[in-house]
């Protein structure tokens, strides 16, 4: 069973997150914060990767922590689930086309992460919402779920429309890295012996 629960909680932020990675996309992500809750259910609906996040963070002083540390905790339930790695693609890429933007993600389910982010945003805020914690969510992300990951903007001028084709884009290449491959059952996909 690739499911994993993750807890976090520190003086910021109280967390819980389940994800089952053999799932159908099936979310109820609960932030306190709306635009982030929308790009929330995106990851999981367009990655089929069931997911429930229960999130109560210091909202009064701003978004940040309680989004950085959705990441973190969604990383490290990544990871969980993920086991030992043995017998999946790990490696997933994805144009993915959304009005005017254009975004693509290319990632690596190594254990080394990284991030290399060309993601631009012609505003600041999306409604209430900092543009700049797309990028702190996803290198929480890449951080404590061990993917080297690349997020370009190719095209865009509408902030939300660039946001969510981030999400978007990213969830389709998380599908394909941590699913199953029927030529590799059993086996790393390395040649280290270890990811």
């Amino acid at each position: 069973m690739r499911r994993a629960t993750i807890s976090r909680d520190t003086a910021e932020t109280q967390i819980e997150v389940e994800l089952n990675l053999d799932g159908t996309g099936k979310y109820d992500n609960r932030t306190g914060i709306g635009f982030f809750d929308h790009m929330l259910d995106q990851l999981s609906r367009h990655s089929l990767i069931d997911l429930t996040v229960r999130a109560k963070g210091d909202l009064h002083i701003d978004d940040h922590h309680t989004v950085e540390d959705c990441g973190i905790a969604i990383g490290q339930a990544l990871t969980k689930a993920l086991g030992d790695k043995t017998g999946i693609r790990r490696y997933g890429s994805f144009h993915l086309a959304m009005d005017d933007a254009l975004i693509r993600a290319a990632l690596d389910l190594s254990a080394r992460p990284f991030l290399v982010w060309n993601v631009e945003f012609p505003t600041q805020k999306i409604g209430s919402f900092d543009t700049e914690l797309v990028r702190e969510f996803f290198q929480a992300l890449s951080t404590h779920g061990g993917i080297t990951l690349h997020v370009d903007r190719l095209h865009g001028v509408n902030s939300h429309h660039i946001a969510e084709a981030a999400f978007k884009a990213v969830a389709r290449a998380l599908r394909e890295a941590v699913e199953s491959d029927p030529r590799m059952a059993g086996v790393l996909p390395s040649t280290k012996g270890a990811l």
